[in-house]
């Protein structure tokens, strides 16, 4: 049971398995060809969308205009992947650490780099909470040293664990369909219904959750 049921996110299931990870490119080669049209609806509320995070942003890492645009493109890639990965029979990309820590490690090391390069001295003073005693400096270094260290895996864990958990959920539910009689079928497909509307506002959270906290990571070290 527990076999078939994680099966869903084994990408070496077809002959076809290395195509499961260009799935959201071949979705935007599909996407309706309303959406490109300038001026559109579609175009609008995206622009409107777009403003509003690049505002939060810019709030956050101060006017650092190339920061700001790799961020909002971190958080647009996610967000599609994630509702890409709503549709049947589309490989869930976002599910993986494979995915998740090709985005998360090379964010991180990157921004140590500079960090420890360009802003030595405010690095340091990030390693030793402001108002720690003289006597527990040492531990509180450690500490944040350890947990510095372990930012970009759980980035990647708390995206591939949330995606999980609502895929397994709907995965579940599905499995029982066949055993049910028509009214608990009905409410089997209600409970799915209201479950992918939640499944949706997490893919859509998982993804502003992981550029809000890549942006606060890449503020530190300016």
């Amino acid at each position: 049971m527990m076999t078939n049921l994680f099966s869903i996110f084994d990408p070496t299931n077809s002959s076809w398995s290395s195509f499961n990870w260009l799935t959201p490119a071949i979705c935007i080669m599909l996407t309706p060809y309303i959406f490109w049209m300038i001026p559109s609806n579609n175009i609008m509320m995206w622009l409107i969308i777009i403003n509003s995070l690049k505002n939060e942003i810019n709030t956050i890492l101060k006017n650092n205009k190339k920061n700001v645009f790799m961020m909002i493109s971190i958080l647009t890639l996610i967000m599609m992947i994630n509702f890409f990965s709503l549709t049947p029979y589309i490989f869930t990309n976002s599910t993986h650490l494979t995915f998740s820590l090709s985005l998360s490690i090379p964010l991180w090391i990157t921004y140590m780099m500079f960090g420890w390069s360009k802003n030595t001295l405010n690095m340091f003073t990030h390693l030793v909470p402001q108002g720690t005693p003289p006597i527990l400096m040492p531990f509180m270094v450690i500490i944040e040293t350890i947990s510095n260290i372990i930012r970009p895996l759980t980035l990647a864990v708390r995206l591939s664990a949330n995606m999980i958990a609502g895929h397994l959920l709907l995965t579940l539910l599905s499995s029982t369909g066949s055993s049910l009689n028509l009214i608990l079928l009905t409410l089997m497909l209600s409970t799915q219904c209201l479950l992918l509307c939640l499944e949706m506002s997490v893919a859509l959270i998982q993804a502003y959750v992981f550029s809000i906290l890549s942006t606060l990571y890449c503020s530190e070290s300016n």
